[in-house]
């Protein structure tokens, strides 16, 4: 399919907003409009200044940085796909990479507190047997049905694994042990991976911070003040960290794509019902199984087909991964913000940069062809809207209520005395899930809001539909601001919509690195293809990759 070029060409000019009556807004409703507008506007560029400034004094007096300590091995280094390699040529045992990588997480643990809890005397008795199966010939332990015979991973804790806590971070559940292992990481282990320990996430996956009442808070290795992002938070500060070689997320809003964002790595949330999410809590059912997808974090682009391939299981047919794609014959669409959704963030100068270079690589380097200007107008406008169309298809296609969640779906958390509680000192709870309790309950009756939303996601999802094709890409910020310090997102708490949209609309989407900015913290830009083409992402990821250097060492 990428051989052809498609001849369609989308209409970008502006479409006339529609209107509630057959008259046109008056002049004094359009200049109300517009003064709302910019006071909104202000007051986020001024809320986002000033709690920069105030959360940098704070950490700076009171929680200097700590540095990570150097990795003693270039093996800690190297890709799963390079380490599975140096284990089928003899180089290297598996007991010996396991041990490497063990050694590795107890050196900055902590310093991050990223790992939550560990399986490593298992997975040097399981690692001795990958030695000895290598060492059999027999052609079960083949590369073609075990690709990473004898390489360590790791995944996120909402995910289960067997003898390990799966709490999702909810203080009601501490204790609850995994007695099977999740789809995906039964798969990774028919793949002959082995997996290593489980990573912190936020309470109930639920916010972009990975903190919790049960396990405390994660770090970013990059600089130890600011946050690793969630909810797989744990889990990307770990592989940036070079503690594991590659591991697993899943993300309903972004919970892959912004911590890979925040800590330097890739993250591929695939095109819908590809991956199986089963033996996950929260888990879900039904058309919110739309939202959630599992998908492949690690710090190599050659790791994602490889990796999705074995995640994705019997499914991985449908995505052609194996088909080539040719970057020249690409088109290349692009937008370097929202349109200027007031209650979201600015997106810095240095991520728009960062973006119009991978543009502009992908273009003048490769040869594609770019589309789109970075202007939001005409059929992309309602990505203006992204918060409101993810909230509104998730209060429409939840199952269960975020405050059954947060009691365990054993009954349901009151969240306005929840509230009370937390400003107490008595909750069990963290104050983000609180919050978004309370405002779950606020925003269950807007049904009218709801169906304007959900018509508004079918009209943006066919648009990106036809505007894609078989051939397009569609580059776009992963997130508004690099990685906050930690409580910053309480101020900016709508900033994850960059990532949201696109599980909304079920697109593929994957981010890439690309460098660190004058701070030291990581750069980025996700990359979105059509249903099933999620090869076309994993493709552009691997040449800017190239284009940019991908993954730096913290």
């Amino acid at each position: 399919m990428d051989s052809v070029r498609s001849d369609r060409k989308v209409n970008f000019s502006p479409s006339p907003p529609p209107s509630r009556t057959s008259h046109p807004p008056s002049s004094l409703s359009r200049l109300l409009k517009r003064i709302i507008y910019y006071t909104l506007l202000l007051h986020r560029i001024l809320t986002d200044y000033l709690s920069t400034l105030l959360f940098r004094v704070y950490y700076t007096l009171f929680h200097p940085r700590r540095r990570l300590p150097a990795p003693p091995s270039s093996l800690l280094l190297e890709s799963a796909t390079f380490l599975a390699q140096k284990i089928r040529a003899g180089d290297i045992t598996s007991a010996e990479l396991v041990n490497l990588f063990i050694q590795r997480i107890e050196a900055v643990n902590p310093v991050l507190n990223v790992v939550v809890a560990e399986r490593f005397q298992e997975a040097r008795r399981e690692a001795r047997l990958a030695d000895q199966a290598l060492a059999s010939g027999l052609p079960e332990h083949g590369v073609e049905r075990q690709p990473f015979l004898g390489v360590p991973f790791t995944t996120k804790e909402c995910i289960r694994v067997t003898g390990l806590p799966n709490t999702s971070g909810l203080y009601l559940r501490q204790g609850f042990v995994a007695t099977e292992d999740a789809d995906v990481v039964r798969l990774m282990r028919q793949a002959g991976a082995i997996p290593l320990a489980v990573t912190n996430i936020s309470e109930i996956c639920m916010w972009w911070e990975s903190s919790n009442k049960i396990y405390g808070q994660s770090r970013n290795p990059y600089n130890t003040q600011r946050i690793v992002g969630g909810s797989s938070g744990g889990e990307a500060a770990l592989l940036a960290a070079a503690g594991s070689p590659f591991g697993i997320g899943s993300d309903i809003g972004g919970s892959i794509r912004m911590p890979a964002f925040f800590n330097g790595i890739f993250g591929h949330k695939p095109t819908f019902g590809i991956v199986p999410n089963r033996g996950q809590f929260p888990d879900v059912s039904g058309n919110l199984s739309k939202f959630l997808t599992t998908g492949p974090m690690c710090r190599f682009a050659e790791d994602l087909v490889p990796m999705l391939k074995v995640l994705a299981g019997e499914k991985a047919d449908r995505l052609n991964l194996d088909s080539p794609v040719d970057i020249s014959r690409l088109r290349v669409h692009f937008a370097s913000d929202d349109g200027g959704f007031p209650l979201i963030s600015p997106v810095q100068p240095s991520i728009k940069t960062a973006l119009l270079s991978a543009v502009h690589h992908l273009s003048d380097v490769c040869g594609a062809e770019l589309v789109s200007s970075p202007q939001i107008s005409g059929s992309m406008r309602p990505l203006r809207f992204s918060l409101d169309i993810w909230s509104s298809m998730m209060s429409q296609e939840k199952c269960h209520s975020f405050a059954q969640d947060m009691a365990n779906r054993e009954g349901e958390v009151n969240a306005p005395l929840e509230l009370l509680k937390w400003l107490l000192g008595q909750s069990q709870h963290t104050f983000p899930a609180v919050l978004l309790g309370v405002v779950e309950m606020a925003t269950a009756r807007m049904v009218t809001r709801q169906t304007r939303f959900a018509k508004m996601c079918g009209i943006l999802e066919a648009a990106f539909v036809e505007m894609l094709g078989s051939d397009g890409v569609f580059l776009y910020p992963t997130h508004p601001r690099t990685a906050p310090y930690h409580h910053q997102p309480l101020t900016m708490p709508f900033n994850f919509a960059y990532t949201a949209i696109f599980n909304a609309l079920g697109l593929p989407s994957c981010h890439v690195p690309l460098g660190l900015d004058a701070e030291g913290l990581p750069l980025g830009v996700q990359v979105v293809s059509n249903h099933y083409n999620d090869r076309l992402c994993l493709a552009v990821a691997a040449e800017l990759e190239k284009g940019f250097g991908g993954w730096v060492c913290p």
